[in-house]
């Protein structure tokens, strides 16, 4: 098993998450490196934790004043994982100041990107021409309508949509509000507003 020492306390502050994720990268499986700090790096591990759940160990080999921690690779990519249940995230569609995403995909590495959507009843996203990509949306929760350039498309709980690359619509909540999961590849973050 290689182990080498990474002294994190001469790495620029504005650097250091990148080179000890960078460092960790590099590792075959099994491979590992020493992080010496002068402080229990505890964001650092929330980090490894969001980022390589179950594809690292971290083991503490001396503590203050010289922190000694030994990053073991277990895995040679980023696991699989339960990220939430949708059920969970249907939650009370009918409280009136929930708008806007309530959950998003919060890993940094990663080629989609996905979010929850909370809109209230009878709130609005206005007409706009969509993204330069495609975008799954599926309902969770409540009800609404797309309205498209020429149609209306009706949502209830299941509904799968496919909403093509620049294309033309509003979405429109019901009584109950409605809750949406979209899947795009991924971009710039949105903005979205309400207009009742």
């Amino acid at each position: 098993m290689t182990s080498y020492e990474l002294d994190a306390r001469v790495i620029p502050h504005a650097e250091r998450h990148s080179t000890i994720l960078a460092t960790f990268d590099a590792l075959a499986v099994q491979e590992s490196f020493v992080l010496v700090n002068d402080h229990d790096p505890v964001p650092l591990r929330g980090l490894f934790e969001r980022e390589y759940p179950r594809g690292y160990d971290w083991e503490y080999l001396d503590e203050a004043p010289e922190w000694r921690i030994r990053i073991t690779r277990l895995a040679a990519t980023p696991l699989p994982r339960l990220l939430a249940d949708t059920a969970d995230l249907a939650g009370p569609t009918a409280e009136a100041d929930l708008f806007g995403a309530v959950w998003r995909l919060d890993v940094a590495e990663r080629d989609l990107d996905a979010n929850v959507i909370a809109i209230a009843p009878e709130g609005r996203i206005a007409t706009h021409a969509g993204p330069d990509l495609d975008v799954l949306l599926h309902v969770i929760a409540g009800s609404g309508r797309i309205v498209t350039e020429r149609d209306v498309v009706p949502l209830g709980p299941g509904g799968l949509v496919w909403l093509p690359r620049r294309s033309q619509r509003s979405i429109e909540a019901g009584p109950d509000g409605l809750r949406y999961l979209s899947v795009h590849r991924r971009k710039p973050g949105l903005s979205i507003r309400s207009t009742r």
